[in-house]
């Protein structure tokens, strides 16, 4: 078969759609945002990516299938340039409506461009407990059994320890950022642990190396946690405001969901308390216990 994936980001979403190449064992190209090709590229899977800006050259053939993961109009509009057989995902109808194929609704229906709206959508999300995979696995016609990453080889940077921490949060969902992230590294640190803030990196590359070079990872719900996921680093993750079941553990990781999570379920803007809800003891205990176990 002669595979399109249409996936552009985020980077962490990027990642987590990865083990869908575990099922495919024909041709497959991937179209994504410019930033995330070194995430792709260099995996131990034969996969032809391209920018999005640099589209065009895949549509010069027929594909068996195409996946396109996004949700906005512009990505569905490209569908139109493309000869395919079948579609999973979302595309403009006959009348210019973004909607998206029956066969995709398992994942569709609880995001952006839900047929029940987006209050809806959101009550869905939370009530959800299917990981991403599964839901797009199953939308697949596959059985999500814990195909793991892909990911590249990562760029040394020479930065290790027992705990690497990530504390920053995008400008998207600023409520992902935990208030104690600080007090946390002092508690380690007074137990003798190596305790290190993850730095700004220039490459994805670099990023990888830091985390998987740490006994554990702690932070959001969050692009290192996805590398700490794909490389099999034991992390303990704080979710404050998106939804801790679409996430598959892979054995290694710890979820510690906040008491306040329904009521900032999905929310982008900032409160103070959803950042406080959860308290450093809950954390410190189960990063002791990850590094222990």
């Amino acid at each position: 078969m002669r595979i399109l994936i249409i996936k552009l980001g985020a980077t962490g979403d990027v990642v987590r759609t990865t083990p869908l190449l575990r099922r495919f064992s024909g041709s497959v190209n991937w179209i994504t945002a410019e930033k995330n090709l070194p995430v792709v590229q260099g995996i131990e899977r034969e996969v032809r990516v391209v920018p999005w800006g640099g589209r065009r050259t895949l549509a010069d053939c027929r594909y068996d299938l195409v996946i396109n993961l996004e949700d906005d109009r512009e990505t569905s509009g490209f569908l139109n340039e493309l000869k395919f057989d079948q579609l999973f995902g979302a595309h403009l109808d006959g009348n210019g409506r973004l909607i998206y194929t029956e066969d995709s609704r398992a994942w569709f229906d609880l995001s952006l461009i839900s047929r029940f709206g987006r209050e809806e959508a959101d009550r869905l999300k939370l009530l959800n407990r299917r990981t991403y995979q599964d839901l797009i696995f199953d939308g697949l016609g596959f059985r999500f059994t814990g195909e793991r990453y892909f990911l590249p080889a990562p760029i040394e940077t020479g930065l290790s320890g027992d705990v690497a921490i990530a504390a920053e949060a995008g400008p998207v969902w600023p409520m992902k950022k935990w208030a104690y992230y600080d007090e946390l590294k002092q508690r380690l640190e007074s137990r003798g642990l190596t305790v290190n803030l993850l730095p700004a990196r220039s490459s994805f590359l670099e990023h990888l190396y830091d985390v998987q070079n740490h006994q554990c990872l702690v932070g959001g719900d969050s692009l290192p946690m996805h590398f700490a996921l794909g490389t099999a680093t034991a992390c303990v993750t704080l979710f404050t405001c998106t939804s801790p079941w679409e996430i598959h553990d892979y054995g290694v990781q710890k979820k510690i969901i906040s008491p306040l999570l329904e009521e900032f379920f999905y929310k982008r803007g900032y409160d103070h308390r959803a950042t406080t809800a959860i308290s450093v003891e809950e954390t410190l205990k189960h990063v002791i216990e990850s590094l222990s176990g």
